[in-house]
């Protein structure tokens, strides 16, 4: 362990570390770095993602919403680095106790020394395996896995060291599998089947949750989702840890199917995965989390604390603050809807003076309702 000016970055081959115009000095939030630039790959893991700079503004502005101080945050799989230089340079100092920061290569390490002395912030730099790491590490109260591909490798020892009352954010870029474009891979994977349909993001990411959970649940850590949402190719959840037996069951008592049928549209919470409707078996997805993606009072937090001048975060934001008023684990297609009834879409705030509906971030043209299908058709039908 080294103790440092900076944050991490993730594996660099040596090769591209000596090819010093593939490293290009960057600015993102308060923060310069060097990264590397172009085609985002397994063989060159160490890179920049503009796209993922709206996943790291809601780190940021969900750290600064939550009321927990002096934490003790791990960026487990750090990437270029970013992430962990924003948080110490963007969040108030009275929110960091110590940040640990950490890539298993030596010349990321590298790379990493100097982004910590440009922007002249501390931080604990490690240079291990991220399970070794976790397993010799005594706990934190923040874990940040955001790796390329699936979490999976890093749940269960990132579960074991995350306190009670503690946050864990995973991202997912598997999308694949977890939108329905491979079934096998996610029964493997996540255990649960998937449904490529129009809701396939929201199912991908409740299936996730659902896994995230039942890890959680060998020790008795009850993960309640309090953020979620699933931007372009990735999908990404924030959980608060419980540590607690009845807590767990409850989580347990929400893992149900999501039933769908391709005629009337009607959608069906379900224990079992075997229903029928309009004289056919409906398709499904499950088991999945059937619970609330969100946390309302942090919602309003965020809010408050919410930069206004960042355009594509408070766009989502505010589409968010409107689902998640609606506990309903699914959304309808308006264009699947007037496909169905050979209309043209009306205008989507028409749609929406029906009531207890809203805009859903996983679809912009589809509708969060808690009117039934046959009620919402009736309604479109006469617009």
């Amino acid at each position: 362990m080294e103790s440092l000016f900076g944050s991490a970055v993730m594996s660099v081959p040596r090769k591209a570390l000596r090819k010093n115009n593939m490293l290009k000095k960057l600015q993102e939030g308060s923060c310069s770095f060097y990264a590397s630039v172009g085609k985002i790959s397994k063989e060159l893991p160490v890179f920049y993602n503009p796209e993922m700079k709206l996943n790291r503004d809601i780190s940021i502005l969900l750290l600064k919403s939550i009321s927990d101080k002096d934490l003790r945050i791990l960026d487990l799989l750090a990437g270029s680095g970013i992430r962990s230089a924003r948080f110490i340079k963007e969040l108030p100092a009275s929110k960091i106790k110590e940040i640990t920061v950490n890539d298993k290569n030596k010349d990321a390490v590298k790379l990493i020394k100097k982004n910590l002395r440009l922007n002249k912030v501390r931080a604990k730099v490690f240079n291990k395996d991220a399970n070794e790491l976790l397993i010799q590490s005594e706990g934190f109260d923040y874990i940040d896995v955001d790796p390329f591909g699936s979490p999976n490798p890093f749940l269960d020892n990132a579960v074991k060291r995350l306190s009670r009352n503690g946050v864990l954010a995973v991202t997912a870029t598997d999308t694949s599998a977890l939108c329905g474009s491979f079934i096998s891979a996610c029964k493997r994977k996540y255990w649960a089947a998937p449904l490529r349909n129009y809701m396939m993001h929201e199912t991908g990411i409740r299936i996730l949750i659902r896994k995230v959970q039942l890890i959680g649940a060998q020790y008795d850590k009850a993960l309640e989702p309090i953020f979620s949402h699933s931007t372009r190719h990735y999908m990404r959840v924030y959980f608060r840890c419980i540590k607690s037996k009845t807590a767990v069951d409850k989580i347990l008592n929400k893992h149900r199917y999501l039933l769908f049928c391709n005629k009337c549209m009607d959608i069906v919470v379900h224990p079992q995965n075997k229903e029928v409707c309009c004289k056919k078996s409906m398709a499904w997805a499950g088991p999945l989390w059937t619970g609330q993606l969100w946390d309302r009072k942090l919602i309003l937090s965020m809010l408050k604390k919410l930069d206004k001048d960042n355009a594509a975060l408070l766009n989502l934001m505010s589409i968010i603050n409107a689902e998640s008023k609606l506990n309903v684990p699914y959304f309808f297609s308006v264009p699947l809807i007037c496909k169905k009834l050979r209309k043209s879409c009306p205008k989507q705030e028409s749609i929406l003076k029906i009531g207890k509906s809203a805009q859903t971030h996983f679809a912009l043209d589809s509708v969060r309702s808690k009117i039934n299908i046959k009620k919402l058709k009736k309604f479109i039908q006469a617009l």
